[in-house]
């Protein structure tokens, strides 16, 4: 199926992206995403009605245009979660574009998404976490390399960083005192803790590292000292859980998600592991959190007012 969708339509959806990079700050990954399932939608819907979908032709979608569109997508193999993500892009678009446009957006807005069921990301044990680290320092030849990868791998599960917030540190981030400003998704800025053991590792890394911590420079850097490649510390986590007889769902995410679920088992509220993972709701973190319900609700009865 081609995706030509008409110049209107085209403008129509690079004004929302603008608008939503400018007013939401989406990150630059969920724009392309939105543009991607738009398009596909438009140029759907092009074909089905064989003729150019200028901005009438979109004012009128109806709801068989949106049940032929899911059954296209279903048609064409797409897993119930990629369906859901499609037409939530393309309801996003149809809210901003009915208001500009003044018409009524119902039967786009109406339409359902397949029902699918979250994977919850997987924590590791507390022993596990720790074992993951020192195993990490010691699969690499050069010892800075070695330093490098455990201090990395400390703040995901210390500090609860993506590994993209890990790897986007620049030498003005050290020396760390006892918090760390982090810019998160959509340029989203939080205060996260940083934990003696994960200032300790980061230090031992650099006392090794053969590059100085230059200001504008990466924090941590790759062998020929440039910014480091997440996939290398994806690799090297790979190996150390197939030396510990991990499952493969022990990756760098799920030391993240080890530091949410450690945290709530300890006794910490879910507004509070919220802040600290940058999530915008509290419904993600949730999911982050596999924990038994009868421990949830105890935190819920010991931290909500209306409680008891």
């Amino acid at each position: 199926m081609s995706l030509e969708i008409s110049p209107a339509a085209r403008d129509a959806l690079e004004s929302w992206l603008t608008g939503s990079r400018a007013l939401r700050g989406m990150a630059e990954n969920t724009l392309t995403a939105y543009r991607t399932d738009v398009v596909e939608f438009i140029a759907f819907l092009t074909a089905h009605h064989a003729e150019p979908q200028g901005l009438s032709p979109l004012a009128r979608v109806t709801t068989p245009d949106m049940r032929a569109f899911m059954a296209h997508l279903r048609g064409g193999g797409a897993a119930p979660r990629s369906m859901a993500r499609k037409l939530s892009a393309v309801k996003s678009f149809y809210r901003w574009l009915a208001e500009r446009e003044g018409f009524e957006p119902t039967a786009v807005l109406l339409a359902r998404a397949p029902k699918f069921q979250k994977k919850l990301p997987r924590p590791l044990a507390e022993d596990a976490a720790r074992a993951m680290i020192d195993t990490v320092s010691l699969q690499a030849r050069d010892g800075w390399i070695g330093a490098r990868d455990a201090a990395v791998v400390t703040l995901l599960y210390g500090c609860g960083l993506r590994i993209s917030e890990a790897l986007g540190l620049t030498g003005r981030d050290w020396p760390m005192g006892e918090s760390l400003r982090i810019v998160g998704k959509g340029d989203k800025e939080r205060i996260v803790p940083v934990l003696p053991v994960a200032r300790q590792a980061v230090g031992a890394y650099l006392d090794l590292c053969p590059w100085p911590a230059e200001p504008d420079s990466p924090l941590f850097r790759g062998k020929r000292g440039g910014a480091l490649n997440p996939r290398l510390i994806q690799k090297v986590t790979e190996q150390a859980r197939m030396q510990l007889g991990l499952p493969a769902t022990a990756t760098p995410h799920a030391m993240r998600h080890s530091f949410a679920t450690h945290l709530l088992s300890a006794g910490g509220d879910l507004r509070s592991i919220q802040e600290l993972l940058g999530h915008a709701s509290l419904s993600t973190t949730q999911a982050y959190t596999s924990v038994d319900e009868v421990h949830l609700m105890k935190v819920y009865e010991a931290t909500h007012p209306k409680a008891g």
